[in-house]
């Protein structure tokens, strides 16, 4: 599981707490992954996750961290996001009072390592799934 790579990050909704629930969706490739509508310009919403036959690990986040996602975006398309010119989430900072020390940002092709430690640095632990052969399409 140390070879995945973050490929998508899907906001879930909210819990009964208010808290945030987002799905960081890894691959073992990150070479022609794709979805529907990931040429959409701008994204509006339209794209949809990776490929299910992409996926091979997720991690759930609850948080009470907001993220903007690259698929929301009503200036960028998820491509923008895979060729690096934008990131796939960052930290929402409209409601904070001062600017955060840290802002929490995750491209495209991170590591599932280098995730699990930018979120660990604001006491955020993720857990990855592991997928296998239960994805056939």
């Amino acid at each position: 599981m140390k070879d995945l790579k973050l490929i998508y990050v899907l906001p879930v909704g909210k819990n009964w707490k208010e808290e945030y629930i987002y799905e960081f969706i890894f691959s073992d490739n990150v070479s022609n992954v794709d979805g529907e509508d990931w040429d959409a310009y701008p994204a509006s919403g339209k794209p949809s996750s990776p490929h299910k036959t992409l996926i091979k690990g997720v991690g759930r986040l609850t948080s009470e961290i907001r993220f903007d996602v690259i698929q929301n975006s009503d200036t960028f398309s998820v491509y923008d996001a895979v060729d690096g010119v934008i990131a796939l989430a960052w930290e929402n900072i409209e409601d904070y009072e001062q600017y955060p020390d840290f802002r929490l940002c995750f491209r495209f092709g991170d590591d599932v390592n280098k995730v699990k430690e930018t979120l660990y640095s604001k006491d955020i632990t993720l857990e990855i799934k592991e997928i296998k052969n239960e994805l056939k399409n």
